[in-house]
């Protein structure tokens, strides 16, 4: 009886091992495919012709262990600097503290408005790059929020002498190597530059640094230069990784709002199960 006992344990233990193993082999398959790229060479920033996929992934520019997920009990989501070495001046960093102390209840994000920077590359549920070689121009699609998109034109126009701000700004850009650079001015006040609350006035000039490190990874940087938000200029980022087999879908963003306490915020006490979906 026990010999039979152990024999099915090991036999049991050996399938599960034998299972894990091909997932890892099938997982290093996957991060071994080489990065894509069009018949001139330019690295393909979406999914192979034949094939479907964004890209996922919102992490913070900076780790904020006060910010709102922390006062929930949620889990701290690292950024790759502290908020204490974000060089923000005086004003600016009292408004981080009272966006957070009302649950980011102002975000126009969940008023579907359309946001620039490190928010539209964060925007929840994903986000698809497409640039098609000749097109000169690179368009990045999301889905969640107001499922808006940027243009980025990769012509050689610089920006206008005259620029009207606006929420997503004017951008142009240029490959360095296999790194896409997309510079961009012209920003209003209306929208958050990120998705955890850190402030920009219209002086805003962003420098975004977009890296396909292999076929499952981009590494998203970005310089923030605003002087009248902050003491110097700064940079920080974030990775998102690939999700195969899947695509932007249809999002009708007041409809589908399911995070009400980013609209009105939390009162003190407010049950943890309340919160249901943050996106």
């Amino acid at each position: 009886m026990m010999r039979g006992m152990r024999w099915i344990v090991r036999t049991v233990f050996l399938l599960a091992l034998c299972s894990s193993l091909a997932a890892a082999q099938q997982r290093a398959a996957r991060s071994s495919r080489p990065v894509p790229r069009w018949p001139d060479g330019t690295i393909n920033l979406g999914a192979p012709p034949g094939e479907t996929g964004k890209w996922d992934g919102i992490e913070p520019l900076a780790t904020d262990p006060n910010n709102y997920e922390a006062r929930i009990g949620r889990a701290l989501r690292p950024g790759r600097m502290h908020i204490d070495d974000v060089p923000l001046q005086p004003w600016a960093r009292a408004l981080v503290k009272i966006r957070h102390d009302r649950f980011l209840a102002d975000e126009p994000y969940t008023r579907c408005k359309p946001s620039p920077g490190p928010r539209s590359f964060g925007t929840a549920y994903g986000i698809e790059l497409l640039n098609v070689p000749g097109s000169g121009r690179i368009y990045l699609f999301t889905t969640g929020g107001p499922h808006t998109y940027r243009e980025i034109f990769l012509d050689g126009r610089t920006h206008p002498r005259r620029l009207e701000p606006s929420n997503l700004g004017h951008s142009i850009g240029w490959w360095e190597g296999d790194t896409l650079v997309i510079d961009t001015v012209g920003f209003n006040e209306s929208a958050w530059m990120d998705r955890f609350a850190m402030p920009h006035t219209d002086r805003l000039h962003t420098i975004e640094r977009v890296t396909r490190v292999d076929f499952n990874t981009l590494n998203y940087e970005v310089t923030v230069d605003d002087p009248g938000a902050y003491t110097a200029r700064w940079t920080s980022g974030y990775t998102k990784r690939w999700e195969a087999g899947t695509e932007l879908f249809e999002y009708v963003c007041q409809e589908n709002n399911f995070g009400p306490q980013l609209m009105v915020g939390v009162e003190d006490g407010e049950r943890r199960g309340d919160l249901t979906f943050i996106p």
